[in-house]
């Protein structure tokens, strides 16, 4: 791209500099995807792509990486315009930069077949979804010097309609004026004048009803997101169809970019936009759009009851796991001193220090002095045990004692619990979680 004097443009270069500075001016980024070099004014800010230099994979690579970078407006010079719409489509199911008021604009190359091209791209699938396209067309009326025809597609309107050319102006290069100086990218989305906007739901209380008596609902349908979705319509002027999915319900997304049930929908565009209770699903997001949040919903998780603990239980509660083991220790030192103590005789050393411990009164102790000093601190440690015991004893007997209750995800995992619902979305928002990842192979659906 350089800067050339304008009485060296071509009349199309002529025609590109008035439609950049007229409708591309406020763009963030310009991508011009060319086989040929253009010469126009400066843009903003773009980047140039040559098809030539690559194959359809790195041309989606490539279209892939300028689009993340925010250039999601195009200007396409193209021998096969359908090639640069197949690519296109899958840089949209592989971005995660996705704009709704994107604008392509194909410009017209000097072969005879192009215009048939361009127009029977318009009936392709890959343009139902983008809006703001517009063909520069070579004109056949040539009375003064080369003219263009600019072409766009219905978009709105019945089905049957939205893929049908539509001639927006005609421009000459004698005058440079446009005859109609019509909008090039009419299709603003205020009023889509009944065009049908698929929808994919299935019954799922309060949020979406379907199949309903006639007499009760006059459509058939209702529900918290069904009426959200209805009222959008009235104000656009749409109108919505439903595609059940009563069957496979929320669904999911495979690798492949296929998919069943509301996501599989939405991904395979089987439907334009899915509804019923979902959730911002990270990895759903990596393959279409969510809406903000239109309703809060929280979940109670039901978890059996805390049962009473075992009877032959009680009698270890007073002290706690690591008290138990400070009890023993004691002992076993206790022991070990005492043994030292009588000089490494066994005479029932081991029996009186157990029962010292438990307040068991000793009817002989010895004459050393060296026994005295360790009966007398076990003693004072047996004394402060059996008190202590005592009391928590009493308390284990007076209150119920139950099993821990299960208050959080963690608790569910401690417990190796089985857990389930009537689908695996409802573990769509664990599967990134580190904290959880043994929370998932006990979910049954």
């Amino acid at each position: 791209m350089t800067l050339t004097p304008a009485q060296f443009f071509s009349p199309l270069e002529l025609l590109l500099h008035n439609l950049v500075v007229q409708y591309l001016s406020d763009s963030y980024c310009v991508s011009v995807v060319s086989e040929t070099p253009l010469n126009f004014v400066f843009l903003p800010s773009f980047t140039y792509i040559n098809p030539n230099d690559t194959d359809d994979n790195n041309l989606v690579e490539k279209l892939l990486k300028v689009s993340e970078e925010g250039c999601s407006d195009y200007i396409v010079r193209f021998q096969n315009p359908q090639n640069f719409m197949n690519a296109f489509e899958k840089v949209n199911h592989l971005g995660k930069v996705r704009r709704s008021d994107r604008k392509l604009i194909f410009l017209s190359i000097p072969d005879v077949n192009y215009r048939n091209q361009a127009l029977e791209m318009l009936s392709k699938v890959e343009c139902s979804f983008v809006a703001n396209i517009l063909l520069v067309l070579t004109s056949d009326e040539n009375q003064c010097g080369e003219s263009f025809d600019f072409v766009t597609h219905k978009y709105v309107g019945p089905d049957s309609e939205v893929n049908e050319p539509l001639l927006l102006d005609h421009w000459n290069a004698c005058t440079q004026q446009f005859d109609r100086k019509a909008n090039l990218f009419p299709h603003d989305m205020t009023n889509m004048k009944g065009k049908t906007l698929k929808v994919s739901c299935f019954t799922y209380k309060p949020y979406v009803l379907l199949d309903l008596d006639p007499a009760v609902a006059p459509l058939g349908r209702d529900g918290m997101e069904l009426r959200i979705v209805e009222e959008f319509c009235r104000w656009i002027n749409c109108n919505v169809v439903i595609i059940n999915e009563d069957k496979d319900q929320w669904g999911e997304i495979y690798e492949n970019q296929t998919g069943i049930g509301i996501i599989g929908s939405v991904v395979e565009d089987r439907a334009d936009m899915g509804i019923t209770a979902l959730y911002s699903w990270y990895e759903e997001w990596q393959a279409m759009d969510f809406s903000i949040s239109c309703i809060r919903t929280a979940i109670t998780c039901l978890a059996p009851a805390p049962r009473i603990l075992a009877s032959w239980e009680m009698p270890l509660l007073p002290f706690s796991k690591l008290m138990w083991l400070a009890v023993v220790i004691t002992f076993i030192y206790a022991a070990i001193g005492l043994l030292m103590a009588q000089k490494w005789s066994s005479n029932k050393a081991l029996l009186i220090v157990f029962g010292i411990l438990i307040s068991q009164s000793q009817h002989k102790i010895g004459d050393s002095w060296r026994v005295r000093s360790v009966i007398g601190w076990l003693l004072v440690a047996g004394m402060i045990l059996v008190n202590a015991y005592g009391a928590g004893l009493a308390s284990t007997f007076t209150v119920p004692k139950y099993e821990s209750s299960i208050d959080t995800v963690q608790d569910i995992v401690d417990r190796n619990m089985e857990w389930g619902a009537t689908h695996d979305a409802w573990i769509f928002s664990l599967t990134l979680s580190p904290e959880v990842n043994n929370y998932e192979t006990t979910f049954s659906s």
